[in-house]
């Protein structure tokens, strides 16, 4: 077996924490120099005729929040076999979530976390990412589809009931079936292993969260003078969110598939697509690209078990 030297072996982690940092600055520079939907102009004229210092404070804390109760959640999650502080906490969510913006649906972000543990415990650690997000997913499935029969796509909403109904009754008659030595039947039982306090605050942590970067979109159009009522408004952003979940994509390319998404449902109500896109693209800017930007310091800061 070939033998790296550690100097080298320090080299080879700088030289890929520093590509990795500039990877993901270029693809949010990219998305928003080059996106031809975006009228800067016409954006920085009604943001400057908007804006006021506290209505930005005010959007900037929610999404604060939003990221807190995911470090929350996380360094709940993790206390099932090592208690870490917050601060580890927001350096491993934030630290993943820079390494996971250029993988589909954010799949770096489990490795990444993978990566400030002992590679024993490697498998733990994707499990328990698995069950952070998961909670997410679900929550993001029932109020999209409430979403959907509230705006009148019964269609659409039966469809996925369906599926899921289909779904869960192929996982409860093929759980004993095995892939690479897993099973349904083996995944709840570990799901089943985890204590119950924990999985209480997880699913509180994750509605909490749910909720304030919902109503966050819902502020946001509110300040773009878009005037619908207060339970179509929730019922749009929760269909939109659902189905942009649904859809494989990057985190940097996040906001054009919402945005896409969202076009289409709020131009039934006759909401301006140039509002739309914008709004999209501030959401992405203050729940994806602020964290990233801090982020970056933890994984040029980030150092291998070996070192």
């Amino acid at each position: 077996m070939i033998t790296i030297p550690h100097k080298a072996k320090q080299f080879i982690v700088f030289l890929v924490k520093v590509l990795i940092v500039t990877a993901a600055f270029y693809f949010i520079y990219d998305q928003l120099a080059n996106n031809d939907k975006l009228n800067w102009q016409k954006f920085i004229s009604l943001v400057k005729e908007k804006a006021s210092f506290g209505g930005i404070l005010f959007l900037l804390a929610f999404s604060f929040v939003n990221r807190f109760l995911e470090i929350l959640k996380w360094q709940n999650l993790i206390s099932f076999f090592k208690t870490i502080s917050l601060g580890e906490s927001t350096k491993q969510v934030l630290g993943a979530l820079t390494a996971g913006i250029f993988t589909p649906n954010g799949l770096g972000e489990y490795a990444g976390k993978a990566l400030f543990f002992d590679k024993k415990k490697t498998k733990a650690i994707i499990f328990l990412n698995l069950v952070c997000n998961g909670i997410q997913m679900i929550l993001t499935i029932v109020f999209g589809t409430i979403g959907l029969f509230i705006l009148g796509y019964w269609k659409w909403a039966l469809a996925i009931i369906g599926v899921s109904f289909l779904l869960l009754l192929a996982s409860f008659l093929s759980k004993e079936i095995k892939i690479k030595g897993y099973s349904i039947e083996k995944l709840i039982h570990k799901i089943n292993e985890i204590p119950k306090r924990i999985h209480q605050k997880n699913n509180l942590l994750a509605l909490g969260r749910y909720l304030v970067f919902s109503h966050q979109y819902y502020f946001l159009f509110l300040a773009f003078d878009v005037d619908l009522p207060y339970l179509t408004m929730m019922a749009t952003i929760a269909a939109v969110y659902f189905l942009a979940s649904s859809l494989p994509s990057f985190q940097f390319l996040d906001f054009a598939v919402k945005g896409s998404i969202a076009v289409f449902f709020f131009g039934k109500f006759g909401v301006n697509e140039w509002i739309v896109v914008f709004i999209s693209t501030l959401m992405w800017f203050l729940n994806v690209v602020l964290p990233v930007v801090i982020g970056s310091y933890y994984v040029l800061k980030f150092k291998p078990k070996w070192e």
